[in-house]
């Protein structure tokens, strides 16, 4: 299962657009290159963990996304658990957690993370539910230890099944090994109160999922067990952008501040 540190940094190696999306440039070498040169710079700075997704596949299929889509981020990801020391996660966005975890499996990576797990929501990919049922008895066909990292409140969405986070949470949290909660839009600031409210009603570990910086980083750090951080990471904090090696290492410097001021 997946062991991670208390506050936990995981840095998004967003691939470039993958072939059949619309703005695949048509060099899979490229798609490579790209996520290894990513991943190599956070490394640097010493995140503790790496997430690929197929980022800039958008518009993204809501659920079951095609072979070719599978292919390519299996096999970037295979390279990137070669060259990682550090647990590396998968995201097949914007929903296929069975494709998740299946190539988490196949590659050695150590977690997955889910949009939408439990319950339903309204999105712009139109109506996106939760397979759960289907995603952990796939886990333990596969005899797989690939632990679950499951949304509540997703970004980019309106939820159509829990009338609060709390009772999200609640459904949630037995079929997950962590919780996610986010902004309302990619890069958008996560609520503390809405970490407070998670905090109380799950049993496992919380990760904040978008909108972390330097500047609110210390606001949430006490309520979260770990950070997902992917436009932060970026040239001007635009999530399409390029990644820019002085952001992350202004970030990871927080981090060590704040980690050496909570010691005793």
């Amino acid at each position: 299962m997946l062991r991670l540190p208390d506050k936990a940094v995981i840095a998004c190696v967003h691939l470039p657009p993958t072939p059949g999306a619309p703005g695949y440039g048509g060099s899979v070498d490229h798609i490579y290159e790209s996520a290894l040169a990513d991943a190599a710079v956070f490394l640097r700075h010493g995140v503790d963990a790496l997430i690929v997704e197929n980022f800039r596949d958008a518009p993204f299929y809501p659920q079951t996304v095609p072979p070719e889509t599978v292919a390519t981020i299996a096999g970037v990801t295979r390279e990137v658990v070669r060259m990682s020391s550090v647990p590396t996660g998968v995201a097949v966005l914007r929903n296929d957690a069975s494709a998740a975890l299946a190539i988490a499996t196949a590659t050695g990576a150590a977690f997955i993370r889910v949009n939408v797990h439990v319950g339903a929501v309204l999105s712009e990919q139109g109506v996106v539910t939760g397979n759960s049922h289907e995603t952990l008895r796939l886990r333990r066909a596969l005899g797989s230890d690939v632990a679950i990292l499951a949304d509540a409140r997703v970004k980019h969405s309106q939820p159509l099944a829990y009338p609060s986070l709390a009772i999200e949470v609640r459904d949630l949290s037995p079929r997950a090994d962590g919780i996610v909660v986010s902004g309302e839009l990619t890069g958008l600031e996560t609520s503390p109160e809405d970490l407070l409210t998670a905090r109380k009603a799950s049993r496992g570990p919380l990760y904040v999922g978008s909108g972390t910086t330097p500047q609110n980083l210390p606001t949430v750090y006490p309520h979260a067990d770990g950070f997902i951080v992917g436009s932060y990471f970026k040239v001007d904090g635009v999530p399409g952008n390029q990644v820019d090696e002085s952001r992350v290492a202004t970030f990871m410097a927080e981090v060590r501040t704040l980690r050496e001021s909570a010691q005793p």
